[in-house]
């Protein structure tokens, strides 16, 4: 038998999920069967992964809708190690709310949304030099932080800076302080 014979003869075992009766001596049934099984399977696994994918942006969405005050209650429970990234989920909440608050023009309910950038991004760091983990990244985040409320402070008028002034000074302390913890002086 050649081999398109034998390939013919596969895609019928395929189809039909049956060996017809002639049998060919050079693929035996059991090889057929193992490959009609792996076909399955990997059929099955495909379809599996495909929906593994879809669904872990939608899970991964659920855990960031969570609200301040369910971060917050959570901070009193968590590790210190998961302080330090449930911190700095609260401080950027908070920022994103100070910052819509500052653009409408809403300077006195901004003031309080301000207030907890600077606690939890204080607790953060405290949190995370505590720890010995995750510097890098509060930093990091700390950094972008800090950007944002420079670009807010150039939007708001000359009287109304002063609070955002004092809240970027204390992140940069934060900043440098995670910047310490990482890389001591005199240590080599």
């Amino acid at each position: 038998m050649n081999c398109w014979a034998r390939v013919e003869k596969f895609e019928r075992v395929e189809a039909t999920g049956r060996e017809s009766s002639g049998s060919n001596p050079c693929v035996p049934t059991a090889h057929l069967t193992n490959i009609l099984g792996a076909t399955m399977m990997r059929r099955t696994l495909s379809r599996f992964l495909i929906s593994l994918l879809l669904l872990a942006p939608a899970a991964a969405n659920a855990h960031d809708d969570l609200t301040v005050d369910q971060l917050k209650a959570r901070v009193s429970s968590a590790s210190v190690s998961d302080k330090v990234h449930l911190c700095v989920q609260i401080a950027e909440k908070q920022l994103d709310t100070a910052d819509k608050l500052y653009t409408s023009g809403d300077l006195d309910q901004a003031q309080p949304a301000l207030t907890d950038v600077v606690a939890f991004s204080e607790l953060a760091r405290d949190y995370s030099i505590q720890s010995k983990k995750h510097q890098k990244q509060t930093e990091i985040s700390v950094r972008a932080m800090t950007r944002k409320l420079t670009d807010i402070l150039h939007l708001l008028g000359h009287e109304d800076q002063a609070p955002v002034r004092d809240a970027i000074t204390r992140l940069e302390k934060v900043r440098d302080d995670l910047l310490t913890s990482m890389f001591p002086k005199g240590v080599k």
